[in-house]
C-alpha cells in the first residue's frame, strides 16, 4: 500500500471525515486504511462484531473507528448518519455473495438488499451532511456488473444495479456538488474469493484470462477509489472505473 499512498502525498485529506460501509474486512478495510494513511478521520462499519473486533485488535488498524451499523435498518442509518459531525466521502463497499443459494427467492432478496438497496439507504441518510461538505460517494460495484455468473444470480443483478444506481444518484445531485462514482473490481484474494484462489487450477484460469496475468490485492482498489475523492476528479461523476486487470477484455 505504501506506493500508493506516497502516489498521492500523506495529508492529502487532512480535517476530512470518511465512512467507509463494509470496512471490517476485505477491499472495505483496506480502503478505511488507505485513507486514514491520508490523514483522514476514518468510520468503518460493519454488521459482525467478531470480524468489528478482529479489525480493532490489529494494529495496521491503528487510526480507523470501527463501529456497528446494521445497513439494512433504514431507522438505525437514519440516526447513525444524522449523528456524524460531518461527512467529505462516504464509500459504500458493503457486499455478500451466497454461491449456490442464490436461486432461492429469500436468499436473493437479502443479497440485493445488503448489496444494493443500502448503497441507496446509506447514501440519502448521508445527503446533507455531503451536501454541506461538496463531498464525494464512491459505490463499489464489480466484474459482475458486466458479466454474469449462474452461481450468484442475486450478487450478479445487484451489482448491476450499483452502476445505474451510480449514475442516477450521480445525475440527480451534481446540482448540489455531491459527486457519485464507482469502482468495479474484479478477482482479487479476499476471503469472499478464497474458495476460488485456493483452487490451484482456477486460480490459474482467473489469472491467465487477465490481462495483468495476476490476481488483484485488496489493495489494488485504493488508489482508483481515493483518486475519484480528489479534486484532481473534480469534473468526474457518474463514471464506473474497472479495477480488474483488465480481466473484462478478455
Amino acid at each position: 500500500m505504501q506506493d500508493i499512498i506516497d502516489s498521492f502525498g500523506r495529508r492529502l485529506f487532512d480535517g476530512k471525515r470518511v465512512i467507509v460501509s463494509g470496512g471490517s474486512s476485505g477491499i472495505g478495510l483496506a480502503i478505511a486504511r488507505g485513507f486514514a494513511a491520508l490523514g483522514a478521520d476514518v468510520v468503518a462499519t460493519g454488521t459482525s462484531a467478531a470480524k468489528l473486533d478482529t479489525a480493532r485488535s490489529d494494529r495496521a488498524n491503528d487510526g480507523i473507528h470501527f463501529e456497528r451499523l446494521d445497513v439494512r435498518d433504514r431507522a438505525e442509518v437514519s440516526r447513525w448518519m444524522a449523528a456524524q459531525p460531518r461527512i467529505d466521502v462516504l464509500v459504500n463497499s458493503q457486499g455478500v455473495a451466497r454461491p449456490g443459494d442464490e436461486w432461492s427467492e429469500d436468499t436473493f432478496l437479502d443479497v440485493m438488499d445488503i448489496n444494493l438497496s443500502s448503497a441507496f439507504r446509506l447514501t440519502m441518510a448521508a445527503l446533507p451532511k455531503l451536501e454541506a461538505t461538496r463531498g464525494s460517494v464512491v459505490n463499489i460495484a464489480s466484474m459482475l456488473s458486466y458479466l454474469a455468473d449462474a452461481e450468484v444470480p442475486a450478487y450478479t443483478a445487484s451489482k448491476t444495479g450499483v452502476v445505474g444506481l451510480t449514475r442516477a444518484l450521480a445525475h440527480r445531485f451534481g446540482h448540489a456538488g455531491v459527486r457519485v462514482n464507482a469502482v468495479a473490481p474484479g478477482y482479487h484474494r479476499t476471503e469472499m474469493t478464497r474458495g476460488l484462489w485456493e483452487d490451484q487450477e482456477v486460480e490459474a484460469r482467473i489469472a491467465g484470462r487477465s490481462a495483468l496475468k495476476r490476481w488483484g490485492t485488496v489493495d489494488d482498489p485504493i488508489g482508483a477509489t481515493v483518486f475519484l475523492c480528489t479534486p484532481a476528479a473534480a469534473f468526474v461523476t457518474g463514471a464506473v472505473l474497472p479495477v480488474d486487470g483488465g480481466y473484462h477484455t478478455g
